[in-house]
């Protein structure tokens, strides 16, 4: 009877010790809780990225409009610096050289390489000058697009000499705005 109750608890550690650890010695986590975890965190990035996305769409959008402004303020100054030629008739007219820039009317120096290249933080970037007597420059526009809309940004933004800042929803496909105008039909942006 001592030899029973003695494999009796032998049995019974064993079985205790089976519940507490399934498959003998080993460690680690089961195929179902990995799919779990996957699954949590699945879900917590769908839920993140979008919003990641809208944030960068609204900094790029935040970027097009300072750059817009800049512009629009290196035109004044170009017509204040070149008034025999008034505003200046392109974007690249405002800029020059990212080295050894020599200030001249066609290449003032007063915007930096990168925004009178025409494309910044997504957007495309534009400037013109028009001439209403056939004169000097006496207007200008200045104005972006999203190179990818709803990727880079959704609106449209513009200047025209009288300093105003103006936004339009953009288009797939959109070009900034080529003339006073087309800016003019622009709302006011908020």
């Amino acid at each position: 009877m001592a030899r029973n109750m003695h494999l009796f608890q032998v049995a019974k550690a064993m079985l205790s010790h089976r519940k507490t650890r399934p498959f003998g010695s080993e460690r680690g986590f089961s195929l179902v809780e990995l799919l779990i975890v996957i699954a949590i965190i699945l879900i917590i990035a769908a839920i993140a990225i979008p919003n990641l996305l809208r944030a960068k769409i609204a900094a790029d959008e935040a970027s097009a409009a300072a750059s817009v402004r800049r512009i629009a303020t290196a035109e004044f100054a170009y017509n204040g610096a070149y008034p025999a030629i008034g505003y200046a008739p392109d974007l690249a007219s405002l800029g020059g050289p990212a080295t050894g820039c020599s200030p001249a009317s066609t290449s003032a120096c007063i915007l930096d390489s990168l925004l009178s290249s025409g494309t910044k933080s997504g957007y495309l970037l534009g400037a013109a000058g028009f001439s209403s007597s056939g004169g000097a420059n006496d207007s200008f526009v200045a104005s972006s697009a999203p190179q990818a809309f709803d990727i880079t940004g959704v609106r449209n933004f513009c200047i025209i000499s009288d300093g105003v800042l103006r936004s339009q929803a953009g288009t797939s496909g959109g070009v900034p705005a080529p003339d006073v105008s087309t800016c003019n039909g622009y709302a006011t942006a908020q």
